[in-house]
């Protein structure tokens, strides 16, 4: 047993000291891959449409991806303008998702759920909002769930 141990130790310690040895040799900083200018923290989503008041028992209807960093991307089919709307809406989404000023809806109870699910901004964010109906949701203030 003894054998085993310091051998497992033996080897925690190379191992480490090739780590060090290889942060501390010259030209290590430079082997970021060419053409990367700047690090982005990471912000990509799954946008998804669910039947019903709540996403995780309901029926998936629509779903899409958005990727807003480096550059706006995805499923989505408008990226770049989802990507605006999150970055001037992060902090309270609800203000997105809302329906529109003026819009009139029945008040039947056919519930639609948006979420929002993935990382945003090197942040993990789970968001959810619930329709009274579909007219609610096709009367979206923004364009992050108009998909």
């Amino acid at each position: 047993m003894r054998s085993i141990a310091k051998g497992l130790g033996l080897g925690s310690a190379a191992m480490a000291l090739t780590a060090l040895t290889a942060l501390a040799w010259p030209g290590a900083a430079d082997a970021a891959p060419s053409g990367a200018e700047s690090l982005y923290a990471p912000s990509a989503l799954v946008l998804s449409i669910t039947a019903g008041e709540d996403a995780r028992y309901g029926t998936v209807v629509r779903a899409v991806t958005l990727v807003c960093a480096p550059t706006p991307g995805g499923t989505h089919p408008s990226p770049a303008a989802a990507c605006a709307e999150l970055r001037a809406n992060s902090h309270q989404l609800d203000a997105v998702a809302a329906p529109g000023p003026g819009v009139d809806c029945t008040r039947e109870w056919n519930p639609m759920t948006v979420t929002a699910d993935g990382v945003w901004q090197g942040r993990r964010l789970n968001y959810s909002y619930t329709f009274g109906n579909p007219c609610g949701l096709r009367h979206t203030s923004g364009a992050l769930f108009g998909f």
